[in-house]
């Protein structure tokens, strides 16, 4: 992946970047090939013998890399429990650091008007708003699908695509409409869509991927020209969070980004690691201090208060 470098940078430097970036676009990019998801949680399932696993999984990279001419690996976005084995990548070169949370929450409610009287009365009360503005909207009632007709994807994809013009600056993917074909297939099990349509056509979208343990709120899309007017965010959230309750899905993960708006609604966060190095030994102890400089909580208080929660 080609990785902005300017992507935890606020403030007036960010502006100035952005500037620079109109005429030069790959400006402060990073061509890395990265083991995990580009824009979610990592997860990497080892039955035993895990150091055996990460030397296989570094030698395939390394090759690869050489191969189409990367100088930069990187493992990205894993949690404590993947870290207890991948920690050994710091004698290897890689540099440790933190990365984006995720976002969580547990899901022990009998019902969304529960869940709702746990909120701190600042959080509730705006909360409780946002929920009578959408009584008073059209109503959209949730539409749960496994597979999409052709015309279906047509019109998920161009909501996507909206979603990820809006967000352009933290889209380090961009899927095609046969990914949301295909994925279906391949995990038929484990996938759903959620669907919001006014006069028959869908307005929103939340792709999720299910199991008894959890559901990770993953891609998703709005018609930006009625997401505000008809609070599309706040009802896309109230229904799945129902949908979890009554299908009694004990987590409720909903990624990264956002973050002030998930911390009212009671997500928790889940701190993520990314270990990288340059394959250039001589250059690596300046790519270790450029990664030092950029992590998040250089610029934004929000995540250091991330950090400090135990």
């Amino acid at each position: 992946m080609h990785y902005p470098l300017d992507t935890t940078i606020q403030g007036p430097i960010k502006a100035v970047l952005l500037k620079i970036k109109e005429k030069f676009p790959r400006f402060m990019e990073l061509k890395a090939l990265v083991c995990g998801l580009p824009m979610g949680q990592g997860r990497i399932g080892v039955a035993r013998d895990h150091r055996a696993v990460v030397r296989a999984i570094c030698e395939a990279m390394e090759s690869l890399a050489a191969s189409r001419k990367v100088a930069t690996l990187a493992f990205k976005d894993f949690g404590f429990q993947e870290c207890e084995w991948l920690d050994a990548l710091q004698a290897e070169g890689y540099y440790k650091f933190e990365s984006l949370p995720s976002t969580e929450m547990a899901v022990p409610f009998r019902s969304f008007d529960e869940y709702v009287k746990t909120l701190n009365r600042a959080s509730r009360d705006g909360l409780k708003r946002k929920l009578k503005k959408i009584d008073r909207s059209p109503s959209l009632p949730m539409e749960i699908r496994e597979r999409l007709s052709e015309e279906e994807l047509d019109q998920v994809h161009a909501l996507y695509t909206q979603t990820l013009l809006s967000h352009g600056e933290m889209s380090f993917e961009i899927m095609t409409k046969d990914f949301f074909r295909r994925i279906s297939d391949n995990m038929p099990t484990q996938t759903r869509y959620f669907l919001w349509r006014l006069d028959g056509r869908i307005v929103a979208f939340a792709f999720c991927f299910v199991s008894a343990e959890r559901m990770i709120d993953y891609y998703l899309g709005f018609d930006y020209a009625l997401a505000y007017d008809l609070h599309l965010y706040f009802t896309r959230f109230r229904d799945l969070m129902k949908w979890c309750i009554e299908n009694k899905v004990p987590i409720y993960e909903m990624g990264s980004t956002g973050y002030e708006a998930k911390r009212r609604l009671g997500f928790g966060f889940i701190r993520l690691f990314v270990y990288a190095k340059h394959l250039n030994r001589f250059i690596n102890p300046f790519f270790h201090l450029l990664c030092r400089c950029l992590r998040p909580e250089n610029f934004d208080m929000t995540f250091k208060y991330i950090r400090e929660k135990p």
